[in-house]
């Protein structure tokens, strides 16, 4: 789970870096935790997608694993 802290600093400073500003109609804690939202949803999906190739589907290389575990 994101930080919301951290996330509404990094909108605020991207915000200013680009010159946008909040619709008058959504505060910017709703701004905040919709971005959240879809950043762990995005999240979650790359996270599975990766476990897919690390564990070669249900047939990890253990070998292999245990390299990345040494380096």
């Amino acid at each position: 789970m994101l930080d919301r802290a951290v996330t509404e600093e990094f909108l605020d400073c991207k915000f200013e870096e680009l010159e946008l500003e909040i619709p008058k109609d959504i505060s910017k804690g709703q701004l905040v935790e919709t971005f959240c939202q879809y950043v762990e949803d995005d999240y979650y999906e790359w996270l599975k997608d990766n476990f897919k190739s690390f564990f070669e589907h249900g047939e990890p290389d253990w070998e292999w694993i245990r390299e990345k575990v040494r380096a």
